[in-house]
């Protein structure tokens, strides 16, 4: 009695702090010069760049699928291949290279000079502009659409529009952060932006096949491969790799269970393809580019969150990755992906967005004493919390009056 209430939500908004002095923000004059350049309209970079890296240059380190830079410049020598030697190589893996030779720098350069990494990626991106649209620049924001969706290296309509989707929405809401560095950056918003997708065709993507045994949203890249359901031996209690139900049905579905996998994408989905493996997830989501598996329908209970009570009333996303490294695996085409298939998920099941209820692995409880050592503590300090509620619509405001004894629990990403 009389103790302070503490309660467990969802972190706030991407916190934007204070804009520091101007000599901290030299990289978005690096995109204002980049962009006076190449012909790009800044918007279009701006928007580009945080939804690939959120401005971030990772001090010249590549993220696991090869890109470098605030601009996401991919060299497929650098790509983080723990147990991932299946990951085809993106049509786009070349792209450092290229860029790096149109604007007459060393690959080096662009991979570790954050300036002529946006000079590269603008410079680039401008010579996609004018392959898709008969040698000239568009004319318009809208119009830049089609080489935005060239970038992404996809070779497959859907995952190519998702991708250029997600930059235009960017670009009508705006964006604002301070990246790891110190920079402080910022877009304003141009709602009325519309995007001119005549172009796409010039790409030649490949049409991608509805798979309607997939519970996905329209447009996301997602397939469903089952995860094994069959007797290992006479006894009958000896089954994998999960339950079958019938939710909501039967039991109510409460939460969302964040985990990684620690294995590479395609293992993780051989693995939850092993009747004696003993787990099991719904969902699997690629690093690379945020491909979706499913693997066990939301109806069934899968073996995911190492507490039976929580299995049965919650949907588990795996997301390849190794937590202790998640910042250059949790990439921002996963966390998107992600994101909209938990909106989803929770307007589908009427689970509440926020972190009562979307919850990390480590944020299960052990089912008994003896089992909490044991307990998992993925997705780790590097899943960005405040970034992914954000993206879900839902960022925390504290709601106590002042004075209250209610404390709201932000983490700051693990920097």
């Amino acid at each position: 009695m009389g103790a302070a209430v503490i309660a467990v939500v969802s972190p706030a908004a991407e916190s934007i702090a204070a804009p520091p002095t101007p000599a901290a923000s030299q990289e978005q004059a690096a995109f204002a010069a980049a962009a006076r350049e190449s012909g790009v309209p800044v918007s279009v970079l701006l928007a580009l760049s945080y939804a690939q890296t959120r401005w971030e240059a990772h001090a010249g380190q590549p993220s696991t699928s090869g890109g470098f830079g605030p601009m996401h410049l991919l060299d497929a020598a650098s790509a983080d291949a723990r147990g991932a030697t299946a990951r085809p190589v993106p049509v786009n893996a070349s792209d450092l290279q290229r860029a790096a030779t149109l604007i007459g720098q060393s690959p080096a350069a662009v991979r570790t000079d954050p300036r002529q990494n946006i000079r590269a990626g603008a410079t680039l991106l401008a010579a996609y502009a004018r392959e898709v649209n008969g040698g000239r620049l568009p004319a318009t924001v809208g119009g830049w659409y089609s080489a935005v969706a060239k970038y992404s290296g996809a070779t497959g309509e859907t995952v190519a529009r998702e991708y250029a989707d997600d930059i235009y929405a960017t670009l009508r809401s705006g964006a604002a952060a301070t990246t790891q560095d110190g920079q402080w950056l910022t877009m304003a918003a141009q709602p009325t932006v519309a995007p001119d997708r005549a172009g796409l065709a010039a790409l030649r993507l490949i049409k991608t096949p509805t798979i309607s045994a997939a519970e996905c949203p329209r447009g996301l890249d997602c397939r469903f491969i089952p995860a094994a359901y069959q007797l290992n031996s006479a006894n009958p209690g000896d089954y994998g790799v999960y339950d079958t139900a019938n939710r909501p049905h039967d039991v109510r579905i409460r939460y969302i269970v964040i985990h990684d996998t620690e294995v590479s994408y395609d293992a993780t989905i051989a693995l939850f393809q092993n009747p004696e493996a003993g787990a099991s997830a719904h969902y699997v989501i690629r690093s690379a580019d945020g491909q979706v598996t499913q693997m066990v329908h939301t109806k069934d209970v899968a073996w995911q969150a190492g507490n039976w009570y929580v299995n049965m009333h919650s949907i588990g996303i795996e997301h390849e990755g190794f937590a202790i490294d998640g910042a250059r695996w949790y990439t921002e085409a996963m966390y998107r992906s992600s994101a909209r298939l938990v909106r989803y998920l929770a307007a589908r099941f009427d689970v509440a967005l926020d972190r009562a209820h979307i919850i990390g692995h480590d944020n299960v409880p052990g089912p008994t004493p003896g089992t909490v050592a044991g307990m998992h503590w993925d997705p780790g300090p590097f899943w960005n919390w405040s970034h992914y509620m954000a993206l879900l619509g839902a960022p925390i405001h504290a709601t106590a009056r002042p004075g209250s004894e209610v404390v709201t629990i932000n983490p700051r990403f693990a920097r």
